[in-house]
């Protein structure tokens, strides 16, 4: 039942497998890749106390040993303590340039310790191995480590590309609800930025995927990681197309820096919410039909999620402040924010010249929902 699926970037190409039981044969697919029969694993407290065992008995079927470090779990981990913790980690066990380091756990271990391994002795090998839906669909695939700033997220880091994914669907059992329907942000974010009968498909699926249809969370995961996947192959560095996968990310990393990178927003909350905001002002500004917005909506709403700010509970700035938080973001060119909008559902693309005073007033209407 496992899918491989290549990421076609030449000598720095890789395959990513996606179906149950993968941490049972975690040796046996890392072995080509290790010159010693040995892995360092950074993960999180929640993951190791749920999945370690089983990754550590995984390896010794192969005859190879593990050593660990869980980090504290949550977003504030990702940043500079955090990175020099797993960076001191590393040398003390003495980890050489031709080892292997794997990020185990979700989209923080994914890019704090993709990011350590990069820039630990000019840069080690690395194999993710994604805990969450969010990790497993996004921030695994197409080679995207850093950290967070204190001014705003992911301003840190370099691109890493892994020399493996393994995403093993059982671990997502163990997700807490929220998490699960977090990830489904990134998920839905697919069929909205360029497949229309992905989304169309979601409508009609997501809600059984969501309570555990294995076969429909195998599809999920992979034509999200299809999508992504192309997309890298084109365009590695984000020059061009690769931004399309910011799609509800300009509001959505607002509106977390707004809430302190804490539990009262969920990355994949933000992007949801982020994907509804991009669809409203698409239609503000005469672009996609009048109904998009709401049928976005209608289906975050099926699945149980976040879809407007008025949902994030606390005070948050005003329509200009968070406009000044989007000013930080790492699309910003020459002062101008980047935003991803949509001429319909399935047909995003990068707009850099938006006006402002609707975007405002997106906002704006926006928080008196509040």
């Amino acid at each position: 039942m496992t899918e491989v699926l290549d990421v076609a970037l030449g000598a720095r190409g890789y395959e990513i497998h996606i179906g149950p039981g993968l941490l049972g044969r975690a040796g046996a697919l890392m072995l080509p890749f290790l010159q010693q029969k040995r892995v360092f694993v950074i993960s999180d407290e929640n993951v190791a106390a749920l999945h370690l065992e089983s990754l550590r008995a995984g390896l010794a079927a192969s005859g190879i040993s593990m050593q660990a470090l869980a980090l504290a779990p949550g977003e504030k981990t990702k940043g500079w303590p955090g990175l020099e913790q797993a960076v001191e980690w590393l040398i003390g066990m003495r980890v050489e340039r031709a080892d292997i380091v794997v990020a185990f756990g979700g989209g923080v271990i994914g890019d704090l310790a993709g990011f350590a391994a990069a820039i630990l002795r000019r840069g080690v090998d690395f194999i993710q191995i994604p805990t969450s839906l969010l990790a497993q669909v996004d921030s695994s695939v197409g080679g995207k480590t850093g950290i967070n700033s204190k001014q705003g997220k992911n301003l840190i880091g370099a691109f890493h590309q892994p020399r493996l994914v393994l995403a093993d669907t059982d671990v997502l059992t163990t997700l807490p609800g929220r998490e699960f329907i977090s990830g489904y942000g990134e998920v839905v974010k697919y069929g909205l930025l360029g497949d229309a009968d992905f989304f169309a498909w979601l409508e009609a699926n997501g809600p059984e995927m969501a309570k555990g249809n294995e076969a429909g969370r195998i599809h999920a995961i992979r034509r999200s990681c299809e999508m992504k996947a192309g997309i890298v192959a084109r365009d590695e560095k984000e020059h061009g197309e690769r931004a399309l996968l910011n799609l509800g990310h300009t509001f959505g990393h607002a509106l977390e820096a707004a809430t302190g990178y804490s539990d009262r927003l969920l990355h994949g909350e933000g992007v949801a919410i982020g994907c509804a905001l991009a669809f409203e002002l698409s239609m503000r500004l005469g672009l996609c039909p009048q109904e998009d917005p709401s049928r976005v909506r209608a289906h975050l709403a099926a699945m149980g999620m976040k879809k407007d700010i008025s949902e994030i509970e606390g005070e948050l700035p005003d329509a200009a402040g968070l406009i000044g938080l989007m000013g930080q973001d790492k699309k910003v060119s020459n002062g101008q924010i980047a935003f991803i909008l949509a001429r319909g559902i399935g047909q995003a693309f990068v707009e850099k010249q938006v006006d402002m005073a609707v975007v405002k007033a997106v906002l704006e209407d926006a928080l008196r929902g509040r």
